[in-house]
């Protein structure tokens, strides 16, 4: 679906939406005082997430994990629901269960109860050898679509490798239901102290208590996305952008399940030509709700955390040669000045960062360098220079850009004499003018005054 505002934002149109989005950009309101610019900052994150809703990435990326979630329920299940099972407390998730069901209604509880006597009948055997290993599997997989997706809304073009997918993924699978069972009878182990009952027994306390009871599962659902915006995207995500994120997608959760409730009921009876399939059918729609929430409150993180990509979205950019070959110069100057001060290994983030630039600009850049063996990255996606920077040339580190390390064959034509010789001229231009200069000279004219 095309993006209206690209051509609003690009002066395409003059009208009443055109000027508005102007003065939504202007850098005068963020001048008027710490109130006005934040005010401005989440009208800005709102328009941008509208926006991405409009052009249908948000949800082409729910509905592809609706079916994957699908294929993937049971053995989901079956993993986390059998580790509570080990400690006796399986039970304990059930009002849980039935709160993110609740919207169905009776449909939910029908659901509920599938399965948890789905669990009360899983029986050791069923999870060994290769069944447990199929299992482990497919759990994996869907983890990796997810990944996927949040790779996607964050913009980073590279997954986790294999060795972290399986230690990750196998680590919050196996530790999160115990935790969240360790978190739930915390609170139930405070709701038993003797001077908190006593408390509670209080009028003045008592209205307290009941909208803390009714808040805790909802609150639960906040911290569990704002866990998953933290932990599954591959690249550093702030505690601070997280958290932000998870309070909306928790609260768009509890509205949007209340007004799904409303909707199931209203429409008991356009459901009821479906029959038995209502239920499905319900449980479909709702599934497809509750990701497309989760992506739109990672991507409220993203955009908290990189307010630069508020204006720019998803649109493509086609940066020109000169832009790519400094990218490339600026981006081994960052990680080759890291590798020879021996200080942090930067990341995409932090250089795209220190340049002031979207990383999805960045990311081809990085490619053809690694592509040309001048760059590589660590296990935790750290930058660092693939040999000593005084045997990286300056003329490699252009080239790497200006020529791919694999030839387009569709372009290997015979061009025309003269082509040939205006190729030959500007090479022979740079090799003059750079000789041997390395990356190690270059971070050291970095360190001279005025070389930053």
């Amino acid at each position: 679906m095309a993006d209206p505002s690209a051509d609003l934002e690009a002066g395409h149109s003059p009208g009443w939406l055109g000027r508005t989005l102007a003065l939504l950009w202007s850098p005068v309101l963020e001048a008027r005082g710490a109130a006005v610019a934040l005010a401005v900052r989440i009208v800005r994150i709102i328009y941008a997430v509208l926006r991405d809703l409009w052009a249908g990435h948000l949800s082409l990326r729910a509905t592809g994990l609706v079916y994957v979630t699908i294929l993937s329920i049971v053995p989901l299940i079956a993993i986390s629901f059998s580790v509570l099972k080990a400690f006796g407390a399986q039970r304990q998730l059930e009002p849980l269960l039935r709160t993110w069901l609740a919207p169905l209604g009776a449909g939910g509880d029908r659901i509920t109860s599938l399965v948890v006597g789905f669990v009360e009948n899983a029986q050791g055997n069923v999870l060994a050898g290769v069944g447990l290993a199929l299992l482990f599997v497919t759990t994996v997989s869907m983890a990796e679509r997810v990944e996927s997706s949040f790779n996607f809304v964050w913009r980073v073009d590279r997954p986790r490798n294999l060795a972290r997918r399986l230690s990750d993924y196998l680590a919050v699978l196996l530790g999160g239901p115990v935790v969240m069972v360790t978190a739930l009878g915390l609170l139930a182990m405070l709701e038993n102290l003797r001077w908190l009952r006593a408390m509670g027994d209080l009028p003045q306390v008592a209205w307290l208590a009941g909208i803390w009871g009714q808040a805790v599962p909802y609150l639960l659902v906040c911290a569990a996305f704002a866990f998953v915006y933290w932990f599954l995207p591959n690249t550093r995500v702030r505690v601070a952008a997280a958290a932000t994120g998870g309070l909306v997608g928790g609260v768009l959760w509890a509205a949007t399940g209340a007004l799904f409730a409303r909707f199931v009921v209203a429409s008991t009876q356009t459901l009821s030509i479906y029959a038995t399939f209502a239920i499905a059918i319900s449980a479909l729609i709702w599934l497809h709700l509750c990701w497309l929430i989760l992506l739109i409150g990672a991507q409220v993180a993203f955009y908290v955390q990189h307010p630069d990509y508020l204006r720019l979205g998803y649109r493509a950019h086609e940066p020109s040669s000169r832009d790519l070959e400094a990218l490339a110069l600026a981006t081994m100057l960052h990680v080759g000045g890291a590798f020879t001060h021996g200080t942090l290994r930067p990341g995409p983030g932090q250089i795209a960062e220190a340049l002031g630039l979207p990383g999805v600009v960045l990311s081809p850049v990085l490619a053809r360098l690694e592509s040309a063996g001048l760059l590589t990255r660590s296990e935790h996606d750290e930058l660092l220079p693939n040999r000593d920077p005084a045997r990286i040339t300056l003329r490699e580190i252009l080239a790497a850009v200006r020529e791919p390390r694999q030839p387009d064959e569709v372009l290997a034509v015979g061009w025309p004499s003269a082509v040939r010789q205006i190729q030959g001229r500007v090479a022979a231009a740079i090799d003059g003018t750079l000789g041997n200069e390395t990356l190690a000279d270059l971070v050291e004219a970095a360190r001279r005054p005025g070389g930053c």
